[in-house]
């Protein structure tokens, strides 16, 4: 009695293990567009299928981006001419600009993380103007020495090129095209010898300017940038109103020209991305967890009828 007891106990288990093992076998039900479920073109009951959220996309760069630079011009010119010395010998003293501060703003664009372009305006403030002739006329020499003042507004178009990042730390070269508009005032010519003084009205000409530039920039956050950069630029020519005696009389229309003027730049500049404000607009996405899988509930089965032998 007791072994038939134990067969039929084993004979359970087994039938137990075979019904749960069938019934994790058993076929999912098929799952649906959420818009079908939700249009009533699905069964009863039907479950919408799960779509993971896309992942999430680190960008190296992104968009526009807004500029401003604070900077020291180191400016030279190479000449000066009158058309009063065209036949006369003249010697270069000393001439040349003390340095000055810069302003600039503008807007840019990340083309891709090693490539971008911006457009700059940038007002120059005044750079004192000094510097002598030795001038022979005739079979006599004399002296003039210059003062006076230089400003200008440059506009380039820039392209640069990123050479890689370390530590948030980015070497770049880049050029830029332009226009500047090139400002004398205040000249003054003083001959000692003659005791003669002569002065010239404000004037500015627009030329054509370019500019090579240099730097390293830091990234402080995924939208803000600090650079510091070194640039040359050239700035074409200038030249000062017409020059007239402390008299007012003037005989010939003889501007002084500046020529070849150029500037070596110091400048520290500030990018924002503005890619940055729409994280103040833009809803915080939203995930949802899976639908359940379906299951069907474990069937049981009694165990075999024993029949007394």
């Amino acid at each position: 009695m007791s072994a038939r007891l134990t067969i039929a106990t084993i004979a359970a288990a087994a039938s137990l293990v075979t019904t749960a093992s069938n019934a994790a076998d058993y076929p999912q039900p098929p799952c649906y567009d959420a818009a079908t479920i939700a249009a009533g073109r699905a069964p009863p009951g039907a479950v919408a299928c799960y779509i993971p959220p896309p992942p999430v996309v680190v960008e190296e760069f992104s968009g526009w981006y807004l500029r401003g630079d604070i900077g020291i011009t180191n400016q030279s010119v190479r000449d000066l001419t009158n058309v009063q010395d065209a036949n006369n010998s003249v010697t270069n003293v000393g001439i040349g600009f003390d340095a000055s501060p810069l302003f600039g703003l503008g807007i840019g664009y990340y083309f891709n993380d090693w490539l971008r372009f911006d457009l700059t305006g940038e007002y120059r403030s005044k750079a004192n103007f000094h510097g002598s002739q030795i001038i022979t006329s005739g079979g006599s020499t004399y002296t003039d020495e210059y003062s006076g003042s230089k400003s200008e507004w440059l506009f380039l178009l820039n392209a640069y090129v990123d050479l890689g990042t370390w530590y948030n730390i980015t070497p770049f070269v880049g050029a830029g095209v332009g226009a500047s508009r090139n400002t004398i005032s205040s000249f003054q010519d003083v001959n000692t010898v003659t005791n003669g003084v002569a002065f010239a009205d404000t004037a500015s000409k627009w030329n054509f300017a370019w500019a090579l530039h240099a730097g390293l920039a830091y990234k402080v956050s995924k939208n803000f940038t600090v650079e510091l950069a070194y640039r040359y630029v050239n700035l074409g020519d200038a030249q000062s109103g017409d020059i007239y005696t402390y008299l007012g009389t003037n005989n010939i229309n003889n501007p002084m020209e500046f020529k070849h003027l150029t500037s070596h730049d110091v400048k520290l500049g500030l990018r924002f991305n503005l890619d940055g404000l729409d994280m103040f607009s833009r809803p915080a996405p939203q995930y949802y967890a899976p639908p359940p899988v379906y299951a069907p509930p474990p069937v049981y089965a009694p165990p075999p009828l024993q029949s007394k032998g």
